[in-house]
């Protein structure tokens, strides 16, 4: 049973670079503990193509990032001194928890040219484990385990799913994996967890009978489910189980509204600390107000 549709939205993120922003949802704020989720080109980077391109330090508190590529070269550096590239089925894992600033910059499509396209999630962490302290990893091989079977190569980026566990240290349950499937090859959504959803990336399934192109996001219900490609089609399942409501402004994730606004407040008076590697920049907070908050769920 089908719960809910979601059509991406178009999102400027300032520079050039637009994203196609599926969660949060006017009905679906989040699926399991997935707060956000936007999906990343496909977009053509030219050699020489401005620092304006890039996406300039910013903070969080309260999520775990989950950025995955299926093509392109993005450098990640936070303030606790990581700096990694993510390249393509590979995953970096950021912990916010209390609080973590990080940029995303495009520097080997600057030298080279590139070709992005990927998916950023944010999974709210636990309301006990919101104020953790701030963590990084970065995921690749054998702690992304791999399938091919029927048609369908699949990855597992986090969590637990067809009997397989990735590497990432997840905070509560849930799953995320890639599916690459050929035309006319089904494939299970994993089942046993509270919420789950895919998203279309590339290419069109069928679904219950009826046909749905890419750029859509199909939350389910509990029953088990199936999905058929039509032609080639790269698939992103998800899901797991509810934390509970959660406050989103900005960049910053809370069960807690005062939480946010002394995030907020704290970003402002220059609190956070900005990654020492990339400290001459940042993303200031939006011009309007911060808004009445309203819990998602």
């Amino acid at each position: 049973m089908i719960k809910t549709i979601i059509e991406q939205r178009r999102r400027s993120l300032g520079g050039g670079l637009h994203v196609g922003r599926v969660l949060p949802f006017a009905k679906q704020r989040m699926v399991g503990p997935f707060i956000f989720f936007d999906h990343m080109g496909p977009l053509d980077i030219l050699p020489g193509v401005g620092a304006e391109f890039d996406v300039l330090p910013h903070p969080h508190i309260g999520l775990s990032t989950v950025t995955y590529l299926f093509s392109g070269n993005v450098m990640h550096r936070d303030s606790l001194g990581y700096e990694q590239a993510i390249r393509p089925q590979e995953v970096n894992w950021m912990t916010a928890g209390r609080g973590i600033t990080h940029s995303e910059r495009f520097e080997h499509g600057r030298m080279h040219g590139d070709h992005l396209h990927g998916i950023q999630a944010w999974v709210a962490l636990p309301a006990e484990q919101e104020e953790i302290s701030p963590s990084f990893t970065h995921h690749s091989g054998l702690d992304l385990p791999q399938w091919d079977h029927d048609g369908v190569i699949g990855q597992l980026i986090a969590g637990s799913a067809y009997g397989l566990t990735a590497g990432a240290e997840t905070h509560s349950p849930l799953f995320y994996a890639h599916l690459e499937m050929a035309a006319g090859a089904t494939a299970e959504i994993p089942s046993g967890y509270e919420e789950r959803a895919f998203y279309i990336a590339t290419g069109a399934v069928e679904f219950g009978g009826t046909r749905y192109e890419s750029g859509k996001m199909l939350v389910l219900g509990s029953a088990a489910s199936r999905v058929r490609a039509v032609e080639h089609s790269r698939v992103m399942v998800l899901g797991g189980d509810s934390v509970g409501e959660r406050y989103i402004y900005w960049n910053f994730v809370s069960s807690s509204s005062d939480r946010l606004a002394q995030a907020v407040s704290d970003w402002k008076a220059g609190k956070m600390k900005l990654p020492d590697a990339d400290d001459t920049q940042f993303i200031p907070l939006p011009d309007e107000p911060m808004p009445r908050l309203q819990a998602s769920r």
